[in-house]
């Protein structure tokens, strides 16, 4: 099978639809019979098959007697149709992951619950302590002097390499925290995303840690009473996580470099 024709039916198409849009790539502009005849497609489905790549926006059709079928460039409907497959996995491993971590959640594993702020944001800096190689953190809030003693960590590690995805700003005592200048103004690698109520703290895709709290009625200022963190360090579970922050860390890099230019 010619290699289009294989990438063509991965990303979707029929086997029919996959050789008349490879056709018509070569005649850029024609009718349906001679894309019938070139193709090897038989004539009473031609029109169906074209009508599809025309729905499927792969093609574009001319009024007149015949019809006029032009093609659409290929990089035009094959990075199209790249982003909706790379969406369309990235929600699939968020589903997926989700059931997969609920079932290992019930296997015997190195997971720990940790209560209150300061046993949290301790555990968090005995972390970045251990890590060798790199520390990936998702920020959605700071608890009370949490952003301070982070920078500090990071700081005592310079051959650290420290990604940072964050929410622009939370609150602390009714006080507007704001996050990326915080650490922007340390000199520690950080972007603004949007990050939801959590905290998440990735160490050398090995262990991890979540941490969640409850909001005030106005969704501004933190409970620490509530706080509760998940020190995790079952492996497959932290490389998952990993794996999801730097693709989605690529993509707004990929993102920013396109308004560049």
């Amino acid at each position: 099978m010619d290699e289009n024709i294989s990438v063509l039916k991965g990303i979707g198409l029929t086997m029919y639809e996959a050789e008349a849009y490879v056709t018509l790539t070569s005649l850029i502009s024609s009718n349906a019979t001679e894309i019938a005849e070139k193709s090897g497609i038989p004539r009473s489905k031609i029109y169906d098959v074209l009508k599809s790549l025309v729905k499927k926006n792969f093609i574009e059709v001319e009024d007149g007697r015949p019809l006029t079928y032009n093609v659409k460039s290929p990089v035009e409907v094959l990075s199209r149709e790249k982003e909706r497959l790379d969406n369309e996995i990235d929600d699939t491993i968020t589903r997926l992951t989700y059931i997969y971590e609920n079932g290992m959640s019930q296997v015997q594993a190195p997971i720990w619950r940790i209560y209150g702020v300061d046993k949290i944001i301790s555990q968090e800096l005995e972390i970045i302590k251990r890590a060798r190689n790199t520390v990936n953190m998702r920020i959605g809030f700071l608890f009370e002097g949490e952003g301070e003693q982070l920078i500090k960590a990071f700081k005592s590690r310079p051959k650290l390499t420290v990604n940072i995805l964050a929410s622009p700003t939370c609150y602390v005592n009714d006080e507007e925290i704001n996050i990326i200048k915080m650490f922007k103004d340390a000199e520690i690698n950080i972007q603004k995303a949007d990050i939801p109520f959590v905290k998440v703290l990735i160490s050398d895709s090995k262990e991890m840690m979540h941490t969640y709290t409850k909001f005030s009625e106005d969704k501004r200022n933190v409970i620490p009473e509530t706080a509760i963190g998940i020190w995790n360090k079952y492996e497959d579970i932290a490389r998952n996580y990993d794996e999801r922050f730097l693709n989605q860390l690529k993509k707004m890099k990929n993102k920013q470099k396109k308004k560049k230019s």
